[in-house]
């Protein structure tokens, strides 16, 4: 089921939600954002970019979007995961999730992946998202919210997503 390919001009997802950019100066960080929607090699694409950095305690830039347009709950039960196709910098970057069992802000599942210099179709299963700080497990009927993350060391961020769904 299709979540996003971009194709709006102003980042509404196939969900009706908006894909929002953020960083770590959500808490005091310095690190700089930006999310964007262009055309590279002929595919709309979201693009995150922005400048990672470790000082005030910081360290992340995100593009996040709320599954639900009230902010409820999304139920994925029926999926075996996510399936996004990713082009970037070579840098490790994060695709995080998170429930209703995520009550602080820091609380996520998290799953890690490479994005290269040439457009790339990765499949992440549910079984591969690991909690972070918190100990209940992934539920994927109570999910809330995707995020694309560049997070935990000082780096340059430039991921672009031309297309990102949940698979069967």
């Amino acid at each position: 089921m299709l979540i996003d390919d971009f194709s709006d001009s102003d980042l509404t997802s196939k969900l009706g939600t908006t894909w929002r950019g953020f960083s770590d100066r959500v808490m005091g960080g310095v690190s700089q954002a930006s999310v964007t929607r262009e055309q590279l090699d002929g595919r709309w694409a979201m693009r995150l970019r922005g400048d990672v950095r470790l000082e005030n305690n910081g360290g992340f830039v995100q593009a996040a979007l709320d599954l639900s347009p009230d902010r409820g709950m999304y139920d994925a039960s029926g999926f075996t995961g996510l399936r996004l196709t990713v082009r970037g910098n070579g840098e490790e970057y994060g695709l995080h999730l998170r429930s209703a069992d995520n009550t602080r802000p820091w609380q996520s599942y998290r799953a890690q992946f490479v994005a290269g210099p040439e457009w790339e179709t990765l499949e992440l299963p549910f079984a591969s998202f690991t909690p972070h700080r918190l100990e209940a497990p992934l539920v994927t009927s109570r999910l809330r919210r995707i995020g694309l993350v560049a997070i935990g060391r000082a780096f340059t961020a430039d991921l672009a997503v031309s297309e990102i769904a949940f698979y069967r």
